[in-house]
């Protein structure tokens, strides 16, 4: 059975010429894209096949971003649940260099290996005396049995509705549709040092933020 996945207005209208002597592409159609019928899943969206498939809607993402954390700058605080249900706060960790990445979501292929590729060079993060933690929407109980399935030794905080992503001014990706992944590094003081962004290649991150950290 054919999948499908619907594309808004614009998108479709970017994609194709427009030619007088050709019918428009009907809008409320979907263009085929899988033929499979098991679940499947593509860095930070899930995708779970039946009839159709559609890129899942982020509706916070939409909104338009009021405000943007840059290098240099000592971003918003923020005080959140961890995978354990405890409240945690960003000025905990004042006094020593921290690692705060925003991701997509939880057990998704790019986000569980961006994850597992933190854990394993955890060593090096404390030999440079640094905290990291790990940010997305979802939940203190998603965020346990994520931290527990790949032995994940560091922090993950549930930012419900979004808010913090939205105060740091995180970007989107895919068209506004996907959450975006982006690591930055704060000093002792808690200025930002280094801004990273790669939806796509995850493992990056961990050799940027180390390389900025050996630096410090």
């Amino acid at each position: 059975m054919a999948s499908s996945l619907s594309l808004s207005s614009h998108t479709v209208a970017s994609l194709f010429p427009s030619h007088t002597s050709k019918p428009q592409l009907s809008l409320s159609k979907s263009i085929p894209i899988l033929t499979k019928s098991s679940q499947s899943q593509f860095h930070g969206l899930k995708f779970s096949h039946s009839s159709s498939l559609s890129i899942p809607r982020f509706s916070t993402f939409k909104t338009s971003i009021s405000a943007k954390v840059n290098k240099g700058a000592v971003p918003p605080a923020f005080t959140l649940k961890d995978q354990d249900g405890k409240t945690v706060s960003l000025s905990k960790f004042k006094g020593k260099p921290v690692v705060v990445y925003f991701y997509p979501a939880d057990e998704t292929p790019g986000c569980t290996k961006q994850a597992c590729a933190f854990r394993d060079s955890y060593e090096k993060f404390k030999k440079a005396g640094a905290e990291v933690i790990g940010i997305s929407v979802d939940s203190a109980e998603s965020h346990k049995n994520f931290a527990k399935k790949y032995r994940l030794p560091f922090t993950l905080l549930s930012d419900e509705g979004n808010k913090v992503r939205k105060e740091w001014g995180v970007p989107s990706d895919l068209f506004g549709t996907l959450p975006g992944r982006q690591t930055y590094v704060l000093d002792k003081k808690g200025v930002v040092q280094l801004i990273y962004n790669n939806q796509f290649q995850p493992e990056k991150h961990i050799d940027e933020t180390l390389k900025i950290l050996q630096s410090l």
